[in-house]
């Protein structure tokens, strides 16, 4: 072969080599598959003074998420319902008629504007009033019990009233008792699990067919001053109040003096009337109206105590026994 010939045929050789070694370019993988997930990690703090110390359990949360896409998921801690001490106040305790009743909530997503406790010969309804079409069903019970049923018929669907509004209609067991019911989401088709509390204390006195409590005028008690044991009681239990307490009768109505363990309480309410305290030296000392004795009065104290001022519930317990 000639030389001259020879030169093309090897420059079409490592052409041909060139071609057959080039590489197709990488694929860019896909992106995983992510959810995003917020966690609040339970969060427990204890106060020095007051000595109240709060856990929270999370929960999860409605979200807006389409089933079919990554669900982003909330978690929120539930709220505290009822009060340390509650003891629950059956139907016939409570006259017929139909009364506003403040309902506590154990989530913030399940917002109750307003309640109407029905009472007929001993037997309790309420009408739940949501401000919203967010559930479809209510169940007395939890969710995992609500999936056990055969049928819908436990369900308790909603009619609406004048305002658009949700009315469920519901039955109560008692008053000042921790009532397990389940709410299933329009949005999400899933039950998520509330406690709620109907409170005895939002009624009038004039609903209960009894009154729940002595006063100044049933125990005789004339115009002066006198001492009385009180117990508290609420909060980790380790928070105090002086007994015997120093109260003052006048016109018939009673004041008492109650003096804190420490001086970390900054103010109270009591009858939904929010009082500041008269000393804050060693002790948190406040004047506060006794609605009656023999009976734990629903109170709440705001303690300092904490790195952010927290408020907490108790019940004040005067017994008329101890009157001196």
């Amino acid at each position: 072969m000639k030389k001259k010939n020879i030169i093309p045929l090897l420059l079409t050789c490592l052409i041909m080599s060139a071609c057959g070694e080039s590489k197709a370019p990488a694929q860019t993988p896909p992106p995983a598959e992510t959810t995003t997930t917020t966690a609040a990690a339970t969060a427990e703090t204890t106060t020095t003074a007051a000595e109240k110390t709060v856990s929270a359990v999370e929960t999860t949360a409605e979200t807006t998420a389409a089933p079919e896409t990554t669900t982003e998921k909330i978690t929120v801690p539930p709220q505290e319902v009822g009060f340390e001490g509650m003891e629950s106040v059956g139907g016939s305790a409570v006259k017929d008629g139909e009364y506003h009743i403040n309902v506590d909530s154990s989530s913030s997503m399940f917002k109750i504007a307003d309640c109407v406790l029905k009472v007929k010969d001993g037997e309790m309804t309420a009408d739940i009033i949501i401000a919203s079409k967010s559930y479809e069903y209510l169940f007395m019970g939890t969710g995992e019990e609500a999936d056990a049923v055969s049928s819908e018929i436990p369900y308790i669907g909603y009619t609406t009233d004048e305002q658009d509004r949700s009315v469920f209609t519901v039955p109560v067991e008692a008053l000042d008792k921790e009532i397990q019911c389940a709410a299933f989401s329009a949005k999400k088709k899933t039950w998520y699990d509330r406690t709620l509390v109907f409170r005895a204390d939002s009624l009038p006195d004039d609903a209960f067919a009894e009154s729940r409590y002595a006063d100044a005028a049933s125990l005789e008690l004339a115009d002066g001053e006198y001492t009385c044991e009180v117990t508290l009681e609420g909060g980790s239990g380790r928070a105090s109040v002086q007994s015997p307490a120093k109260i003052a009768v006048k016109d018939g109505k009673v004041a008492a003096e109650i003096i804190w363990s420490s001086n970390k309480y900054d103010y109270m309410i009591v009858e939904g009337e929010k009082l500041l305290p008269v000393s804050c030296e060693e002790h948190s000392v406040f004047e506060i109206p006794v609605k009656g004795f023999d009976f734990k009065m629903p109170v709440s104290a705001d303690t300092t105590a904490m790195s952010t001022p927290y408020e907490i519930e108790y019940t004040l317990y005067f017994d008329s026994a101890t009157i001196k």
